[in-house]
């Protein structure tokens, strides 16, 4: 690791400079940074857009309703939240639960390459469209529409070895789009048969 550092130093030192980050407007609005939270050898790492009020009040990811979905997910897929990592793109809460903007992930996404880079996860797991299409592009992918690619796995390459990127709907959708919930369990029955496959699980 970096200057002889382990990986909980290397993150301990991330989140320092992640809660003293002004790099865009949204530390103006925040209660709490949410830097991530897992385990630092996970082999499965899900990487959301921006935490909402319930993650930016407890300084957490996915712990509101979305949260619950994700936790279901995880069980469906053979996997506990202590075994991944789970993490966001942008770490501050945009106003009223708002997309995140592209100045935004630009000035944010540096962290989670650092947290990439930290963890090495063989498995990337992109929730949504701001986040699929950021993970696949960093890794020489084409982006295209979430409808398109969710619940497959596209092969890619990293500075630690091959990687699978694997986009799904954002959890939320199951919230307010009505048979959305189904295609979600499909894609995480997807997923488990990929790491299964790899011996992973």
């Amino acid at each position: 690791m970096r200057g002889g550092l382990s990986k909980e130093e290397l993150m301990e030192d991330l989140a320092r400079r992640v809660a003293e980050c002004r790099r865009c407007p949204l530390f103006k609005h925040r209660r709490r940074v949410v830097v991530g939270e897992g385990n630092l050898n996970a082999l499965v790492m899900f990487v959301g857009e921006a935490p909402g009020y319930y993650e930016d009040l407890k300084g957490r990811p996915f712990v509101g309703a979305a949260g619950r979905v994700l936790d279901r997910l995880l069980e469906e897929m053979g996997l506990r939240r202590e075994e991944v990592y789970i993490g966001n793109v942008v770490k501050c809460r945009p106003p009223g639960n708002r997309d995140p903007r592209e100045e935004e992930i630009e000035a944010c996404s540096p962290y989670l390459d650092e947290q990439l880079e930290i963890i090495k996860p063989r498995v990337i797991v992109p929730l949504g469209r701001f986040s699929t299409r950021y993970v696949m592009t960093k890794f020489g992918l084409r982006p295209a529409p979430i409808s398109r690619i969710h619940g497959r796995p596209y092969e890619a390459s990293s500075p630690y070895g091959p990687v699978i990127v694997f986009p799904f709907y954002h959890p939320a959708v199951a919230l307010y789009k009505k048979g959305m919930e189904e295609a979600l369990f499909e894609d995480a029955r997807r997923l488990r048969a990929v790491l299964s496959e790899r011996g992973y699980i």
